[in-house]
């Protein structure tokens, strides 16, 4: 398994890949050397024939018999290659070295004379051979000077050998080098696997080492540290979700189960049992009530909402809401004004919408006090349409205006009446968020509270998936 995990490792992967790279770029290095090389010595070569070639017109002289001969009478056997045609192709004069090693095709070379090197490889070594006209004293002849070509093939032989012995030493080496190199560059990915390892839904608070915020590695454990803070508060917020509506399901079950117990413990009349049992089904009803809005968020948190694209008559939802929760108000005593300019038309989802609408009338029906003002206004601007819910009731402190919108949130006890889940304003948010508005809070400087719904002048032809807390 261990051998198995290596294979497939990425370190494995980047050495194998640096060794590979290293490979290439060294033949090719190896190749470009060899060639030079080669072709410098080449030009060696040729360069010292044409320097011999100069030699006869300065080591040797006409005798007076006609006969061609060195200066200097001494031993020749120190004497570079060299052969002396007449034009008509008689030989004048060769060296020991000449005539110990002929040359093949050396008459026909001369005969040709036409100044160029020419290699043989009919010998061994192969033999190189300058044949050109030049001139001792005053008589026109044929130089005739070769080289053999051993120590040049012996030493690229040599370097090739250096370069072949060489080039799998650097190959080991950077392998090795690769290995380490890819070791500690991924070691903190060893770090952050072993970190990540250890975190779980109770230790959402750790995060992940980041050594160098800057570089590739360094950005990609930011970036897991901002998810594990999302997830922390996700997971914050489920949790504290759960704990309320835990607690908000078991108030009515409680007051179900305490009312039913009372009712049993002794005989009553009809009378007392119609109200025990009108009080439990309140009691049913609320929690009905927290029910339908606690499904209503389930669908909020889903990954996709199915909304539809209505052509909303505003003004007409607007009415309709009022009209809906207008006996409330008048229980209370309350009064309700419209104030509805123009006659925008919105493209959305007209159910949510109307959730949102209706919520925002009924927190401010329950919050504010009996004999207290409510208005609703809508109006159309160039930057969308408008719709404002006010009432006059105690206000939400200026603090509290991030918070309003958590689910389960209440405010103070003067807008706490217990009747409330702390639903309704997260609900609402979502409902216009989702068709592509935005709800707030407006500053009242504490008389009161008002609502704004913006919808801009965007058509949703898609509409948004909110998400909210």
């Amino acid at each position: 398994m261990i051998r198995s995990r290596l294979l497939k490792s990425v370190r494995l992967h980047l050495t194998l890949w640096y060794t590979a790279a290293m490979v290439v770029v060294l033949a090719l290095y190896a190749s470009a050397v060899f060639a030079f090389v080669q072709s410098s010595v080449s030009s060696g070569l040729d360069a010292r024939l044409r320097a011999e070639f100069q030699w006869p017109a300065e080591m040797l002289d006409k005798l007076p018999d006609g006969t061609i001969a060195p200066y200097d009478e001494t031993d020749n056997s120190t004497s570079p290659w060299l052969q002396v045609y007449s034009p008509e192709g008689k030989l004048l004069y060769q060296t020991m070295l000449a005539r110990l090693t002929p040359v093949p095709q050396g008459e026909e070379l001369a005969a040709r004379a036409d100044g160029k090197i020419v290699s043989i490889p009919d010998t061994t070594p192969p033999v190189r051979v300058l044949s050109g006209l030049a001139r001792i004293g005053d008589q026109p002849v044929v130089i005739q000077v070769a080289r053999s070509e051993a120590p040049m093939w012996q030493e690229l032989t040599d370097l090739l050998l250096v370069l072949l012995l060489g080039l799998p030493l650097g190959v080991i080496a950077a392998g090795l080098g690769g290995f380490v190199l890819a070791r500690r560059a991924l070691a903190p990915v060893d770090r952050m696997a072993e970190h990540a390892r250890l975190i779980t839904a109770e230790r959402l608070k750790d995060r992940l080492p980041v050594d160098n915020p800057d570089d590739e590695l360094g950005r990609l454990a930011t970036v897991f540290n901002e998810t594990l803070t999302r997830l922390e508060s996700s997971f914050e917020r489920m949790r504290r979700f759960t704990l309320d509506a835990s607690h908000e399901l078991r108030t009515p079950l409680t007051a179900i189960r305490t009312v039913g117990e009372v009712g049993l413990r002794g005989r009553r009349d009809e009378i007392a049992y119609r109200e025990i049992i009108g009080s439990m089904l309140e009691e049913a009803d609320r929690l009905s009530q927290l029910v339908d809005r606690l499904l209503m968020l389930s669908r909020a948190d889903s990954p996709q909402s199915n909304l539809s694209a209505d052509n909303v008559d505003l003004c007409g939802l607007v009415r309709d809401v009022a009209a809906q929760l207008g006996v409330l108000a008048e229980e209370k005593q309350q009064s309700i004004t419209l104030e509805l300019a123009g006659n925008p038309r919105w493209t959305g989802d007209e159910l949510v919408l109307r959730q949102a609408v209706l919520n925002l009338l009924d927190n401010a029906i329950k919050y504010t006090p009996a004999g207290g003002h409510i208005k609703v206004s809508l109006a159309e601007t160039s930057a969308g349409v408008n719709v404002e819910v006010s009432d006059n009731g105690p206000g939400i402190p200026t603090e509290l205006h991030s918070l309003i919108f958590d689910r389960f949130f209440r405010a103070d006890e003067a807008r706490t009446s217990g009747s409330g889940t702390g639903l309704g304003l997260s609900i609402a948010k979502w409902a216009v968020e989702v068709n592509g508005g935005q709800l707030t809070l407006e500053d009242s400087h504490g008389v009161g509270s008002t609502f704004r719904i913006n919808l801009p002048q965007e058509s949703l032809a898609a509409p948004a998936v909110a998400s909210f807390r």
